[in-house]
Parts: structure tokens; sequence; C-alpha cells
């Protein structure tokens, strides 16, 4: 086992995952960062991360999939002994914004396997192999953070489905949160608003906000960076929320307020 922390962190390679491994390094945990389709892109993570002095592991990993949920847990723990956070950033969005009377049953299925089955499960059983650390005393007060959108309470009728896997990992993280108080292991949740990532690259997609920010979207009004939503992650990984759990941290702008 290491001495120091372990950080498990899905959907790595690029934007907010990226972003959050970096933060984390600097903050001197070890990282263990998942991906599924671009090696690429997991490796220049994996180098902004060494570059900082920080010890770094990478995995492959579809976590819609339970056999590679359990290589992804079982391949952390092998090379490390421990983990002692989790963060739950994967999450994929439809491949077509389509209005929901339209709305198929294979991108329903594809977008809430990954966005809210396969992290419900993947918590599951990082959470248990984090209660027998805790048991066995090689590990004090890890963490489960779950990354998850506006969308998880702002409705839009053309991306139903990432809307309502958002919604159900809102209360996965009050489930979770509720369940594992008696180990010491606090949840939370990270919600951010519009933040420039591969999701919102796409011509239309980026006019779209930023017709939105002119028009006076949020009271911060500017697009959000994946080190802001990096910043909070961090935060909780060093313990300074001892005392909350369940909480949800707003990286939106202030979008939330619902200000008039």
């Amino acid at each position: 086992m290491i001495e120091q922390k372990v950080a498990l962190v899905t959907g790595a390679s690029r934007g907010i995952g990226r972003a959050i491994c970096v933060r984390l390094g600097e903050a001197g945990y070890a990282i263990l960062i998942n991906y599924n389709e671009n090696l690429g892109a997991a490796e220049e993570t994996r180098h902004l991360v060494e570059n900082l002095g920080a010890t770094v592991e990478i995995c492959q990993g579809d976590i819609s999939c339970k056999s590679h949920r359990d290589l992804l847990v079982r391949f952390t723990t092998d090379r490390f002994g421990r983990i002692d956070l989790l963060v739950n950033n994967a999450g994929i969005a439809p491949h077509v914004r389509t209005d929901i009377l339209e709305t198929d049953e294979e991108s329903f299925d594809r977008v809430l396997n990954t966005n809210l089955k396969g992290t419900y499960f993947l918590t599951q059983t990082v959470a248990r192999v984090m209660i027998g650390l805790i048991e066995s005393k090689a590990i004090e007060r890890p963490a489960i953070v779950n990354i998850s959108s506006m969308r998880s309470y702002t409705a839009a009728a053309n991306y139903g489905e990432y809307c309502i896997s958002k919604a159900g990992l809102s209360m996965v993280t009050k489930l979770f949160a509720v369940r594992l108080a008696e180990y010491g292991i606090n949840v939370y949740e990270v919600s951010p608003g519009i933040i420039e990532t591969d999701m919102t690259a796409p011509a239309n997609v980026r006019a779209y906000y930023d017709e939105k920010l002119s028009a006076g979207l949020s009271p911060i009004n500017r697009w959000g960076k994946p080190e802001d939503v990096a910043a909070a992650v961090a935060a909780i990984a060093t313990g300074h929320f001892p005392f909350s759990t369940g909480e949800v941290f707003h990286v939106d702008g202030g979008w939330h307020l619902r200000h008039l």
C-alpha cells in the first residue's frame, strides 16, 4: 500500500476529468485515470499529473459494463492498495439532441447506463472496498464526489435522457450519503453549469450558450472552465468539509439562484 491518498477519477482523459486529476495531483494524491476510448488523451493527462511529481496509473474501462467496473476497482487496489477518493465524473450526452416526443430507447438506455446505472454500481463497489479499508484501519475518512450538472434540475425538452440521468445522480448522492455516514464516508455532489468542454464545443451548442450569456444568463456571466469544477473537488478532497455530506456544490456562476 502506498502512503499517499489515492483518487480514482472516471472519465479522466479530457475536460473536467483532466482538470480534476491535475488539481488532485497538486494536492498530493496518487491518481488512477480511467478512460473509455481515447488512450492518447489519457496519456496526455498522465503526463500533466506526472509533471507535478504525482504517482499515476491509467486503466481503460466502460463504467456501463459490470466486468469493466470490477476490473477498474481491482486494478486500482492492486496498484495502490487503497482508494481514498472516488470521483464519478464519467458521463456521456446523446449522440443527437432529440425532442422528448421523438427520443428512442437506444439513446435513452445508452445515456442512463453510463451516467446513472454505471455510476450507481461503481459507487456501490468502491464503497464496499472503502468500508473494508476503514475497518482494517488502512485509511480514514474517504470520500465520494459525483459530478452532476445544472441539467439535474433544469429541464431541456431536447435533452431528456441526459437531464434524467443527472437528476438520478443527485438522488444517488443523497442515498449513499445517508447509507455511508456511519462509516465516516462523506458523499458530495458538484453541479457544474455551462463549462467549456468537448460536450459544449460544437459550433451550434457554443452559439446557443453564447447568446444566452450575452442576454445575462447568470450572475457570474461567463463560460465556466474545467478548472472551476476541479477547484471544488480539490476543496472537498483536502478535507475542508468534514461536517457536510450529501451537500451540493454549485459551480455554475449562480445559475441555480433563479434570480429575477
